[in-house]
Order: structure tokens, then sequence, then C-alpha cells
């Protein structure tokens, strides 16, 4: 039962700015006095990994509640779906000098909880999180070709891991996102290639599958990071095992989140074998 697992802690970050990075895509900066305990308790690894997450404990806005948040005491009081719910988030950046992360979300109107929350965040807003988790890196070996696949859902996570390449990487990331306004400007090595594939209204993911499977083997060593929509990522990780012949080690794969499942739904489906990538 949720209530009987040991309590996260909560840092409560401050709003710094909101940037409109896209159609669908906000960055929020957060900062204010958590920072330095956040950065001082952080796992090193963790820290320096390029999918590092954060979970976002988010609360209804017409509750009013304010965090940090007492679960417990508010699992008495409150209706189990007006209990705040915790939602995953990677850590785009993190800025020692101005002491603030960054948190990019994608926003569909008014669907869910985490990117209202973004669409409508104001400096001085309140949001409490724990973490960070995570636990990939591009390797540094020039010899390896790194192969990214993701989706909105990703892109942050696959920016920072393109960012993060040596000048001498190898490699091609595929980035499915819906139309050319939705394009970050993003960086790579000469050596790395940057497939923008526009779904235009097609499903989720399916653009990702075709590139895939379109893909010839590079010779030697290969490192895949593959993250985004549960179905399209284990059509890819069948590429990927059965195709090329990659071992498990070789892959960093997770569904971010699953077509029709609300995230609730989709966090539990991740103990069954609908939610099992491999």
């Amino acid at each position: 039962m949720p209530g009987d697992r040991p309590a996260r802690p909560q840092s409560v970050f401050v709003v710094d700015r909101v940037e409109r990075l896209t159609p669908h895509l906000v960055r929020v900066h957060l900062g204010g006095d958590a920072f330095d305990a956040f950065l001082a308790g952080a796992d090193p690894e963790r820290l320096a990994a390029t999918d590092k997450y954060v979970k976002l404990l988010l609360a209804k806005p017409h509750l009013g509640l304010v965090p940090p948040y007492d679960l417990d005491a508010l699992r008495e009081t409150l209706a189990p779906e007006d209990v705040p719910v915790r939602r995953t988030y990677t850590v785009r950046s993190v800025d020692e000098a101005a002491k603030t992360i960054a948190v990019d979300f994608v926003v569909h109107g008014d669907e869910g909880l985490a990117g209202p929350w973004a669409a409508a965040a104001q400096p001085g807003d309140l949001l409490a999180l724990s973490g960070p988790g995570g636990g990939y890196a591009p390797s540094a070996d020039p010899a390896v070709f790194h192969l990214l696949v993701g989706d909105d859902a990703a892109l942050p996570a696959l920016a920072a891991a393109i960012e993060a390449l040596g000048t001498d990487a190898r490699g091609v990331a595929l980035l499915e996102v819906e139309s050319a306004a939705d394009q970050l400007p993003l960086t790579a090595p000469t050596g790395v290639e940057l497939r923008w594939l526009h779904r235009a209204g097609a499903a989720p993911g399916s653009l990702l599958v075709a590139a895939a499977e379109e893909l010839a083997r590079p010779e030697g060593v290969v490192q895949a990071f593959v993250h985004g929509e549960r179905t399209a990522i284990k059509q890819v990780r069948r590429v990927l095992t059965d195709g090329w012949g990659l071992d498990r080690a070789d892959l960093s794969l997770s569904a971010y989140w699953a077509l029709g499942r609300a995230e609730d739904r989709f966090q539990a489906e991740k103990r069954e074998p609908v939610g099992q990538i491999f």
C-alpha cells in the first residue's frame, strides 16, 4: 500500500523563471533555499547521469495545498483522487552558479497535472520534489557508436546526452516530435547525425520504429539509449536485441509513458507483463 512505503524526503523549490521553448515544451527553472541541500544530498553518479530525474509532488490547484505535503495526514482527510501525486521528470540541467535546476514539461492544453502546472507557473511558485535518480551517461570511448532514440517525453534526456558527447563521438539520434515547430536547436558532434522525425498526426512512436528498422547495424560496440512511448520502445528493443544482437548491458531502454494510459495506471503496469520492456 502507498501509505506503507517509507516517506521520501521532499525538497521544496521555488520557481525562478519559465521559458516556452516550443509550442508543446515549457522549461521551468527551479531554485531557492532547497538547491544546496538537494545538491549536497545527491549521489554524484546519479547527478552526473544525463537521464537524471526527480519525482515531483503535484496537488490539484483548487485544493490550495502548500508544500511540503504530509501525505499520511492528507490521506486521512482527502479523497484518494485528491491526494498529491508523484510524477517523474528529467532534470534537463543543473546550474550551480545560478543555483537552479531546469525541468522541461511537455504541455498539451489542460491534459494531466504536470503540464498545466508548468504552463501556468510563475516566479515564486513552490514545487516539492525528491531525488535525483538516474543511471545513464554516454560512454567517452570514441570507438563506441551511440544510438539515441526517443519522442517528446524523452527529448530532455536525449538533449542532455547529445550535449555530453565528446567531439570525436559517432552515432545517430532519432528524435520524434509532432512538427518542425517542436524541434530544439541542438548541436551535435560532427560524427553524430540528428534525424528529426515529424509525426504530423501519426501514432506516437511509429516513426521511431520505422526509422530504427531501416538502420543498418553499425560495426563494433553500440551503446543505445531508447526511451519514449511503451509500445514503440518494445518494438525498437526487438530490433536491437533480435536484429542487431545487442546485449542488455549495451541498452538503456525505458518507457516514459504509454498511449491510452493515465500516469498512475502506467506506473502500476510496470510491475505487470504488459509493462515489461524485456
